[in-house]
């Protein structure tokens, strides 16, 4: 039976290799619309997505929902685009080159609510990786448990040096609103082009 260790470490593996691009590129849209000093709405973004991971990550894992894995495959670079364009929707209200998007002008529990559901799509792609790990494991429980904190702490890891970069970035070389428009830009072009090839 493999370890608990062994699950951690392949779930590292899965988030932390170029075959986990798009989840990657996620990340990186979600990351964008926050600069180092608004944590606290950046960590409940967070616990929104991986609250909706985990459960189908279970749900499938366990076998009590099943989805057409292809379709899961062209559903993900889709959240990216949608959240892409949530972020070109939401700073283009900002009132000068550094300000942050209206914070009157729209609630942030309808961003929270999409991510959660988002997060819903993307665990669904981890249960068919988990899946196929599992061969002959009498309990999935552990590699369950296991293979979750592993995706957890390599998002960790990512967001971390996803923040640091964006607040390099708009520290010397473009302002806030700029930088947020031209990376979403970016990611929703390249998540156009992954959705195109997966259909």
């Amino acid at each position: 039976m493999s370890s608990f260790g062994s699950f951690v470490e392949l779930g590292l593996r899965h988030i932390l290799t170029l075959d986990a691009a798009d989840h990657l590129l996620f990340l990186a849209t979600l990351v964008l619309a926050y600069d180092l000093g608004r944590w606290r709405p950046l960590l409940i973004l967070i616990t929104a997505f991986t609250i909706g991971h985990s459960v189908t990550l279970a749900l499938a894992t366990l076998e009590l929902v099943q989805v057409n894995s292809r379709a899961v495959e062209a559903l993900i670079p889709a959240t990216i685009m949608v959240t892409s364009l949530a972020n070109l929707w939401t700073w283009r209200q900002g009132r000068r080159a550094n300000d942050p998007p209206l914070r009157g002008a729209q609630p942030l529990w309808p961003r929270y609510l999409m991510t959660a559901v988002f997060g819903l799509i993307h665990g669904l792609g981890f249960s068919s990786v988990l899946r196929g790990l599992l061969g002959s494991e009498e309990s999935i429980l552990m590699p369950l448990l296991a293979f979750n904190i592993g995706i957890e702490l390599a998002q960790v890891v990512v967001l971390g040096a996803l923040a640091v970069v964006g607040a390099i970035l708009t520290a010397s070389l473009l302002d806030r609103r700029g930088y947020v428009l031209a990376a979403s830009g970016i990611t929703l072009g390249c998540a156009t082009q992954m959705l195109v090839q997966r259909l």
